[in-house]
């Protein structure tokens, strides 16, 4: 039987996890190592001594790649892939994983010396991390894109991580056709609460009060699991510790009953329209 870790000839998987370096993603990375692929952490400058002391602590060392990247800079990007590639031979596993958390309320308003609003220049850089640096991936082969149960409920308030987390999820849904085409499996992995850096303001409290957490290793196995499992294609996997149930094929099974069946009926037929005509069908571009 086939491994899922290595390729038809025998050699090992190579496997990219943004924001690889800390808290899920080093565990992650840790996973992939542990059955015998090739990794790569892409983390930002800054992380630099930290990734070197977790390739340090493998077994072997020469499987893995640290390579500084800010996920959102294009050229940063394409070096990342450049340089995976030179080393490695090719990218077969692609965890999108670096993100943000807003450190300032989005609805704590501040004026500049004039008087009027300031820009909320840390909302866009949140949104810039989380979805377009999950844009800024591409392989032939499987991704999975890291949202979070914010990405599906989110009443918390913290508007910025919520919106971009609803964004991701968007991005795996509209990526599912160009996706088969070309024979790529797009899946979501939704952590429930995980203690790391973002969670420290209230984990104490969280687990004072005894409501059930994640940890790093529960979500780096969903992750793993999802990225090699070949049946995988457009789910969205939720991890509440040790409960993981897919929840993107439920969200579509009742849509009757969510939507009731006149207007399911309707989006069926809109559907299957755009299918007819092989997509979207975009406007030119405004002047």
């Amino acid at each position: 039987m086939a491994s899922p870790y290595r390729l038809s000839n025998g050699n090992p998987k190579t496997v990219i996890v943004t924001g690889g370096a800390n808290g899920i993603g080093a565990q992650t990375i840790r996973k992939y190592h542990y059955h015998g692929c090739n990794v790569v952490i892409a983390d930002l400058p800054s992380s630099k001594d930290v990734a070197t002391s977790l390739i340090s602590s493998f077994s072997d060392p020469s499987r893995t790649l640290y390579h500084p990247t800010n996920i959102v800079n294009w050229d940063d990007m394409r070096s990342l892939f450049r340089e995976t590639k030179r080393k490695f031979g090719q990218v077969d596993v692609v965890i999108a994983n670096a993100g943000l958390m807003e450190s300032k309320g989005f609805f704590d308003f501040e004026d500049d010396e004039g008087g009027e609003l300031k820009e909320l220049t840390e909302s866009g850089r949140v949104v810039d991390v989380n979805l377009k640096g999950s844009m800024n991936n591409g392989v032939r082969g499987s991704i999975v894109l890291i949202a979070s149960t914010s990405g599906y409920f989110g009443g918390t308030g913290v508007v910025s991580y919520i919106s971009s987390k609803h964004g991701v999820v968007g991005l795996a849904r509209a990526s599912q056709r160009v996706a088969n085409e070309l024979g790529v499996r797009v899946n979501v992995v939704a952590p429930f609460f995980t203690p790391t850096y973002i969670t420290t303001g209230y984990s104490e409290k969280w687990k004072e009060r005894g409501l059930p957490a994640n940890t790093v290793e529960d979500v780096a196995n969903s992750i793993v699991a999802t990225s090699t499992d070949p049946t995988r294609k457009g789910h969205s996997v939720l991890v509440v510790g040790s409960i993981v149930k897919e929840i993107e094929t439920t969200r579509t099974a009742l849509a009757k009953e969510w939507l009731g069946e006149d207007i399911a009926d309707i989006m069926a037929k809109g559907g299957k329209f755009f299918d007819d005509i092989g997509g979207y069908t975009l406007p030119k571009a405004r002047l």
